[in-house]
């Protein structure tokens, strides 16, 4: 067993002396998608894909960029060994849209 101090704060670094969590205590990858469903939800992503198929007009290079990078943080949030409690915190996700 290996033990880190790391600041004030102490952890283990063995994955098996952590102490173990209740099932309902553990964030699912369902959750993770959820929150990346609300994000790009707020930025309207649906109605400009709307338009684009409706019109042709092409969705903003600015938008589509932001889709893409909600999209790579929540995979990439989704393969960690042990997904965050605080998974929604915009440490984790890309910068809101000034829209």
């Amino acid at each position: 067993m290996r033990f880190a101090e790391i600041g004030n704060s102490r952890e283990w670094t063995e994955p098996g002396w952590q102490g173990q969590q209740s099932v309902s205590d553990r964030v699912s990858v369902e959750d993770v998608e959820a929150e990346a469903t609300r994000r790009l939800r707020a930025v309207r992503l649906h109605e400009w894909r709307r338009r684009e198929f409706l019109t042709g007009l092409p969705v903003p290079e600015d938008l589509r960029q932001y889709a893409q990078q909600v999209e790579f943080a929540m995979k990439a949030i989704c393969c960690l060994s042990r997904i965050p409690h605080d998974f929604d915190s915009d440490v984790y996700w890309p910068r809101q849209l000034d829209l």
